[in-house]
């Protein structure tokens, strides 16, 4: 059959940052691509898809895409984490991407249609002091953003996540180890909600106002944050515990009234099934590189829909162009899709990953190229630009480890 897969190949390249990037070429020159990229853990992933997943795709119907789905998932034995998930994931987007080219049809059309004419986003703002996370504040504003994500600097520590001395915060370090980062929480409880009331003073009511706890705080503390900055009427707040303590949010919740987001590190519907059904949260933050690609993710949001939960998948710039396209086709065909993070890229990013979606008045359209609308630039996608990064680690002062 002219239509059956030919080629697998996994490309590892860093226009700008390491990306793992699998591109399926059906007999009849039909290209899908996908998204395998862990932070951090990208030799691995490539490894498990060129050694194991690549040899068993040569010669299958890549219109069987859920039959695949389940031959990756269920055939393995080693099920879930995040390596296996995100070659599941790869394999599903470019499975999905053929499919849309062989029909000539955008991603979106073949999930139902629009549900909404264009899909919201939020952009991200830091500063070290409030004046200079204002001034991030309003630049994004006046991009025509509405929601936005505030992340400040802590008095008495010299490494905060989610800030940098520039525009851009990138996370990862390269070197051969990770940096370690020093972590006092008793510190930024007692700072942030200041920040958050000054931001929201500043802005008013109409700006929706996130912001990224990042696993830190134990539950009886993340119950107080949301307690505290109650008046603030955030959007969200993200991550407030360690994900992966799925009861640790119950606490939370009957303490405060602040909505919850939370799951960007889950990779299975199973991994936030708890917190979904016994409505423990308020947005579900799987994101489709991560959770096994959009078969998947379709599977959680619907069990998201029956409980009132939205869906807002995790968008840094450390998934590639493809996966924020499939994430986009997703939202505009999803009904209980809130919102898509939208940290943004580098130039060069977008030069690799010549796209069809693109931002427009503070919000995200997918463009209605068939599939995906996503090709590569291959000429920059060097292998040997590959250069090891790490994500940091973070102590307390007294030197225990503790949550990144």
């Amino acid at each position: 059959m002219s239509d059956l897969i030919e080629r697998v190949e996994v490309l590892v390249s860093r226009p700008a940052r390491n990306y793992v990037t699998l591109r399926l070429t059906t007999r009849d020159g039909i290209v899908g691509l996908g998204d395998a990229t862990v932070n951090g853990r990208e030799l691995a992933v490539a490894s498990y898809l060129r050694d194991h997943v690549g040899p068993l795709l040569i010669g299958r119907d890549p219109g069987r895409i859920e039959d695949v789905w389940q031959y990756l998932y269920r055939g393995v034995y080693w099920r879930r984490g995040p390596i296996g998930m995100a070659a599941i994931g790869a394999v599903d987007v470019a499975l999905w991407d053929i499919l849309g080219k062989r029909t000539g049809q955008p991603l979106y059309a073949l999930l139902g249609g629009r549900v909404r004419d264009r899909l919201a986003t939020y952009r991200h703002a830091l500063g070290w002091d409030l004046p200079a996370l204002l001034e991030q504040v309003d630049a994004h504003r006046e991009a025509g953003f509405d929601n936005i994500r505030v992340q400040t600097g802590v008095p008495g520590l010299d490494i905060v996540y989610g800030i940098s001395s520039g525009p851009v915060y990138e996370p990862a370090g390269r070197g051969a180890a990770p940096v370690e980062e020093t972590w006092d929480t008793d510190s930024y409880l007692r700072h942030i909600p200041g920040v958050l009331a000054a931001v929201r003073e500043h802005v008013g009511d109409s700006v929706g106002l996130l912001h990224d706890v990042h696993h830190r705080l134990t539950p009886i503390q993340a119950a107080r944050l949301g307690k505290a900055v109650e008046p603030v009427g955030m959007y969200w707040l993200e991550d407030v515990t360690p994900a992966e303590d799925q009861e640790a949010l119950r606490l939370v919740r009957q303490h405060t009234t602040t909505p919850l987001a939370i799951g960007e590190v889950f990779n299975t519907v199973w991994d936030c099934q708890q917190l979904i059904s016994n409505r423990l949260i308020d947005y579900i933050r799987v994101a489709v590189v991560h959770a096994g690609g959009i078969s998947h993710l379709r599977k959680i949001f619907a069990l998201a829909e029956v409980h009132g939960v939205q869906a807002a998948p995790h968008g840094p710039s450390d998934v590639s162009p493809v996966s924020l396209a499939a994430s986009i086709h997703l939202g505009i065909a999803t009904h209980n899709f809130a919102i898509q993070e939208y940290m943004g890229y580098p130039d060069l990013v977008h030069e690799a990953f010549p796209h069809a979606w693109h931002v427009a008045e503070g919000h995200l359209q997918p463009g209605d190229e068939p599939g995906l609308g996503v090709s590569i630039d291959d000429d920059l996608h060097n292998p040997e630009d590959y250069e090891p990064a790490y994500l940091p680690v973070a102590r307390r002062r007294d030197g225990t480890l503790t949550d990144w």
